[in-house]
């Protein structure tokens, strides 16, 4: 997000469109983990050891659903990736699969589940971007699993000024006038 837009779900967030088309668009926060560990939203459903990995808060639509992002290519079948590297879980068999191999402490693994999505209706995230509240830029799996959230933010905002100088994340550069 440009650093002027301060709705409460997106302010500073970085987020993953994972789905864009006629019907809209779909986007998963990458930089809000929530104080839920996995193991324990997953409990009723999966014996898991604690790993310490949090839950993130995906975005403000269908908090309660929850999305898997993984970089296993052999589980996203004929799904194909984000980004390269980045699968979405599209059926409960990789779900399942991904939280298998959490279980069997596969260090290959790199993957994060979300509480709900971002969502924007057809035209709409178009129309955001146009007006400059978006910046956009290629996605990066190193961004998408960052051991470090709370610095993605300010990463990208580093990065969209190596790609477009004249933009200032914030109260410009005087040696530009």
């Amino acid at each position: 997000s440009a650093p002027h837009l301060r709705e409460s779900n997106f302010f500073k967030t970085v987020v993953l469109i994972v789905e864009h088309g006629a019907q809209g668009a779909m986007g998963l926060v990458l930089n809000r983990p929530s104080t839920i560990l996995v193991s324990n939203a997953l409990a009723k459903h999966f014996e898991l050891p604690n790993t310490g990995d949090l839950v993130y808060m995906g975005g403000p639509v269908e908090p309660a659903a929850l999305l898997v992002l993984h970089n296993a290519e052999d589980i996203a079948g004929d799904d194909a990736p984000v980004c390269p590297g980045v699968y979405i879980g599209s059926s409960p068999e990789a779900f399942e699969e991904v939280i298998r191999r959490v279980g069997l402490e596969d260090h290959s693994l790199n993957f994060r589940i979300y509480s709900g999505c971002a969502g924007w209706s057809p035209g709409q995230l178009e129309q955001e971007v146009a007006r400059g509240d978006w910046h956009v830029v290629p996605p990066l799996q190193n961004i998408v699993y960052h051991e470090d959230p709370y610095s993605v933010y300010e990463q990208m905002q580093r990065r969209v000024l190596a790609d477009s100088p004249l933009w200032q994340p914030s109260g410009g550069n005087h040696h530009w006038n």
